[in-house]
């Protein structure tokens, strides 16, 4: 049995018997069904192999006590011949017991990873429905880590308590027993009280490195986070030629790592030492009663044999049964942090009668909303305003006035702390998610795209769409002879966050995208804002395609792209400050018509390029 050996766990301690208990509750679900037999057959063949392990010792202490009994060879076909049998069972006892497990695990391990799925993708689901707040707070590295590490802690978790711990507990209780009848109390106290000493020191020692595993993995999560944030923003790290200093930065949470992995790995060297002690003890003990015995006459040796044998093999779970609490207890820690992910609930959910959304026209009304976000003074404060259906409304004003909150409360990111959204006469709060946002088509500031193909990330909006539906929608996105000009055409890979494609033609094909699913309510957020003159009429084009016949709301930062809309909001410190045509807000002089020359004097020249449509 090789040296006891770490996992990684989280950073909190667990309600062990809680994690336990969920985590079996697992094999009891529906989509297991299918695995009832196996388990069931699975646990009687754990049985009968640890019955076998127990009872193959004696079978050699009577073979060798038939040897020594017939040691002169007086009757080589009676007595002195049985040992063989004796040999034979011993034998076939010790291959069954070792060989029967070896069949269990290969077909159990089938359950186990099903079950290990099953939770993965439950916490995978659960994740993305989490609110826009959670994820904002939350390192997607760090997020993945606690879904790998807790779904990965089932498989072990399964195995080690159905397997090794429960089973390793039957061998003992037999074990003691056999002692006590065949041989002697003493013999069976002694072992008792052997496993009891070797528990009770594993589990303080282990407890005392539980907590150094919790340091060292806050190290951990935090050394895997920055490096995902420094890869994942390798650009940024270019441009501000920041290579040096982020491997500074890596190099310092490094050594910090190995501080703490260095303190784990001498403790666990002197787990391992005390626990050889104990077990070498409680053998040497044993052993030297069983000597006694034989030299005044009250056993034979075939029974200091058997004694001997039996208890080496009580002995030898303990060294699986002292690896396996350590990775329970770390395992629980990484279940429990699974299960916190999944306990936790969204701040925007659907309400329990919710129904889906009945489209109708598109038409939109924002009823006295307030809102502020978490950490902020301030926010938007009782904002009204109506957009009939197939309107094109645009949305101005300096950065932090509100603009881009009005995009996330219609989307229902969040939810106002007062007043309410209409869309069709419907409360945004009484529809499901889903339904809503399926109304609502965005075109972001910056597209980011799946690490994938065109094909992929145009058909991300519809996934039913073909070929032939992508391609049109990419027509009116004036992206089709780009797509064309490339070898691979539609398999064309992006590359990562679609770093491959130029800034206008990313923003293509989140246009594509929004003309493929066909929205009645059509979200621009800054979507030219990024882009060159020159690119931002191309994109314009799409955009003017896209807006088509749908209502139409545009937060813009270059005014020339919402010159023409039927109505424009100025916002302000949260609230509308101004309201109406472009005509008009130029001839009040007020912030929107300063915005609008400042503009002016730093293009040189402007004009509207998006008209009502």
């Amino acid at each position: 049995m090789p040296p006891d050996s770490d996992e990684e766990t989280l950073n909190s301690p667990t309600p062990f018997a809680r994690s336990i208990s969920r985590m079996f509750s697992v094999l009891f679900r529906p989509e297991l069904r299918k695995w009832r037999f196996r388990i069931a057959l699975a646990f009687i063949i754990t049985v009968i192999a640890k019955g076998l392990s127990v009872i193959a010792p004696v079978f050699m202490g009577e073979g060798v006590n038939k040897l020594v009994s017939n040691e002169n060879g007086a009757d080589l076909a009676g007595a002195g011949g049985a040992f063989v049998m004796f040999f034979v069972l011993f034998a076939a006892a010790r291959f069954a017991a070792s060989a029967l497990p070896t069949i269990r695990d290969g077909f159990f391990s089938a359950v186990t990873q099903d079950a290990q799925r099953v939770v993965a993708v439950d916490a995978f689901r659960h994740a993305q429905n989490l609110d826009l707040q959670f994820h904002l707070t939350r390192r997607s590295g760090a997020l993945n880590r606690v879904i790998e590490r807790g779904s990965g802690a089932m498989e072990y978790l399964f195995r080690f308590l159905a397997f090794n711990i429960g089973p390793t507990l039957v061998e003992l209780a037999f074990a003691a027993v056999v002692l006590a009848v065949l041989y002697g109390i003493q013999f069976s106290l002694a072992a008792i009280v052997t496993v009891g000493v070797y528990t009770a020191f594993t589990i303080v020692v282990t407890e005392w490195r539980n907590k150094q595993r919790r340091e060292f993995n806050k190290v951990d999560t935090r050394l895997r986070g920055i490096a995902l944030d420094t890869l994942a923003n390798f650009e940024t790290v270019k441009s501000f030629a920041a290579e040096n200093r982020e491997a500074d930065r890596y190099d310092s949470i490094m050594q910090e790592y190995n501080f703490h992995y260095v303190k784990i790995m001498q403790s666990l060297s002197a787990l391992n030492a005390g626990q050889e002690l104990i077990m070498t003890g409680g053998l040497l003990s044993v052993a030297i009663m069983a000597g006694y015995g034989a030299v005044n006459g009250t056993m034979q040796a075939g029974d200091v044999t058997a004694i001997i044998l039996m208890l080496i093999n009580i002995y030898r779970p303990l060294n699986i049964l002292g690896w396996a609490w350590r990775e329970i207890k770390q395992g629980t820690v990484d279940v429990e942090k699974l299960y916190d992910l999944m306990d936790r609930r969204a701040e925007v959910e659907d309400a329990p009668d919710a129904h889906d959304f009945s489209a109708n026209t598109g038409e939109i009304r924002f009823e006295n909303i307030s809102f502020a976000h978490e950490g902020r003074a301030s926010g938007l404060n009782d904002v009204s305003f109506e957009a009939p259906g197939g309107a094109f409304v645009g949305v101005v004003g300096p950065s932090g006035s509100g603009k881009s909150t009005i995009l996330k409360l219609l989307f229902r990111f969040y939810d106002p702390a007062s007043g309410r959204i209409v869309i069709d006469g419907q409360d945004v709060r009484t529809v499901t998610q889903n339904s809503l946002r399926a109304a609502l088509g965005l075109v972001p500031q910056e597209v980011v795209l799946f690490n994938d193909t065109l094909r992929f990330n145009l058909g991300y909006a519809r996934p039913d769409a073909s070929d032939d539906d992508i391609m049109e929608a990419a027509e009116r996105a004036q992206l089709g002879d780009f797509i064309r000009s490339l070898p691979a055409g539609l398999d064309t890979r992006v590359g990562e966050r679609g770093l491959k494609l130029s800034g206008g033609e990313k923003q293509r094909v989140g246009v594509a995208r929004a003309i493929l699913l066909n929205p009645l309510i059509l979200i621009l957020d800054e979507a030219t804002s990024s882009l060159d003159s020159t690119t931002e009429r191309e994109v314009q084009t799409a955009l003017k395609e896209a807006a088509r016949g749908r209502t139409t709301i545009a937060v813009a930062h270059r005014l020339s792209t919402i010159a023409n809309a039927d109505v424009i909001l100025v916002f302000d410190n949260g609230e509308i400050v101004e309201r109406g045509t472009h005509e008009e807000l130029i001839s009040r002089n007020g912030i929107y018509s300063t915005l609008w020359r400042r503009q002016i004097g730093e293009s040189g020249d402007m004009e509207p390029v998006l008209e009502r449509v």
